[in-house]
């Protein structure tokens, strides 16, 4: 597949197999990412993960606020095919219309479930059994393309979002690879997607993060999961916020819900509608991730017990 002239568009980290992938075994001609962050107090600039692989690979690298209004950059590019892997933008059809094999996106669910920007999180946060990753044809609306191929992932209870990501981002780059040769000789499977079992992944927002102990165990159990390692849910306990980072949890009769129950020696147990939360893991304002158990050692047990959590 080396003659195969590849214009690559993707942005985190979970692009960067995908696009490594590409360079091993095809000819990436250019790469297209978002523009760069200004982060932090100091205005740091912060590249792209997918920025980082093109300078490092002298890759001819595109950083446009919008892409269509980078349409006549790209004509002037020779290639064969556009690869998108987590771009953030959705692509106008004057560009889907420009390549002779099309556009092909590498996406982490197995559609049409989970259509949107964050399926990752929300296949932990929404209780999945299984995910996986889908490649697909490009087309005006969003991850709404006819599906190529397809590969599933059980979602098991020890794995959080990061794990997941880790898995399903290699999951990635190996299935599109095996793929090319299909779409390059014309012989991929081509299955237009069912509206009617359309979910949607919507972007997180600081309100998700939330953790409501008024909810069932499990739910709070999945969010905690699916949030962990980025952005990680929170709790509110004698107004402070606190990063909840692990967590178990028993099924069992509660009288007082959203309260602290009792503590451990290596938890903090909060009451939900069905039964106890077990968080064991967290990270204070202002301070690094720590285990519960040292969490406790620097502070009176007592202020904890019986108190409200928000």
């Amino acid at each position: 597949m080396k003659n195969l002239k590849v214009l690559f568009m993707g942005t985190p980290e979970f692009s960067v197999n995908v696009l490594n992938s590409l360079i091993e075994n095809c000819d990436v001609v250019a790469v297209i990412s978002q523009p760069d962050k200004v982060v932090g107090r100091k205005h740091k600039i912060e590249f792209s993960p997918i920025k980082k692989v093109a300078v490092n690979n002298n890759i001819k690298l595109l950083q446009p606020v919008k892409i269509k209004d980078i349409y006549e950059d790209i004509k002037k590019i020779d290639f064969d095919i556009i690869i998108t892997c987590a771009y953030g933008q959705i692509i106008p059809k004057k560009i889907l219309d420009l390549p002779e094999l099309g556009c092909i996106n590498v996406h982490a669910s197995l559609l049409p479930e989970l259509r949107g920007g964050a399926p990752i999180h929300h296949a932990i946060i929404d209780g999945y059994k299984k995910t996986g990753i889908t490649i697909m044809y490009m087309d005006e609306k969003m991850d709404t393309g006819d599906i190529i191929a397809s590969e599933e992932i059980e979602i098991t209870d020890d794995m959080n979002m990061g794990i997941l990501h880790d898995k399903l981002s290699a999951m990635g780059a190996s299935l599109l690879i095996n793929t090319l040769p299909k779409i390059m000789d014309n012989t991929n499977f081509r299955l237009k997607q069912d509206d009617e079992f359309a979910t949607y992944a919507k972007i997180i927002k600081r309100e998700d993060e939330h953790l409501d102990f008024h909810k069932k165990a499990r739910e709070i159990f999945n969010r905690v999961r699916g949030l962990y390692p980025n952005p990680l849910s929170f709790m509110i306990v004698n107004g402070e916020e606190i990063k909840v980072l692990e967590c178990t949890y028993e099924i069992c009769k509660t009288k007082n819900i959203s309260v602290i129950d009792s503590i451990s020696k290596d938890s903090i147990n909060i009451s939900c509608d069905d039964g106890i939360i077990k968080i064991t893991k967290i990270k204070p304002a202002g301070k690094k991730e720590m285990l519960v158990r040292d969490y406790l050692n620097g502070i009176k047990k007592e202020t904890l017990i019986g108190k409200e959590v928000q």
